[in-house]
């Protein structure tokens, strides 16, 4: 089987997002790192090249396939700030509707800026989404 390439580094947050080139991303992607931070405890901990996690935890898929992976992380990309949460929990499409203007992938979730979502729902979706996966698989953190 395949091994991960997403794996936690020794690579340091603050120089990673201080080499965003877009302001906004950047200004954003530290104040994520707070709001995260400050609401879980969790600190930001660099993921392969260009993911910042927040936690860990150890996951079996039905296939066997298994891994570490953080349990709540982001990346500052080209197009929109790219937000990783569970997959999957019950009440995420009404807090979607609250969250205001994002798109959103199967375990992703991508926003422009900041500016554009609900702070306190971002915050309430991390939250769940990390009571989630700790539910569900044990964690490091």
């Amino acid at each position: 089987m395949a091994e991960n390439k997403t794996k936690p580094t020794e690579s340091s947050v603050t120089d990673f997002i201080y080499s965003v080139a877009d302001e906004t991303k950047r200004d954003d992607s530290f104040q994520l790192i707070k709001l995260i931070s400050d609401s879980t405890g969790l600190q930001p901990k660099m993921w392969g090249p260009s993911i910042v996690g927040f936690g860990t935890y150890h996951y079996t898929y039905e296939s066997g396939r298994k891994g570490d992976a953080p349990l709540v992380g982001f990346s500052p990309r080209a197009n929109a700030l790219t937000l990783y949460l569970a997959a999957y929990y019950d009440w995420k499409e009404d807090m979607l509707e609250k969250l205001g203007k994002h798109k959103k992938g199967k375990g992703c979730l991508y926003v422009k800026k900041l500016s554009d979502v609900n702070l306190d729902i971002l915050n309430e979706m991390i939250a769940a989404s990390i009571a989630h996966i700790k539910s569900k698989y044990p964690t490091s953190d």
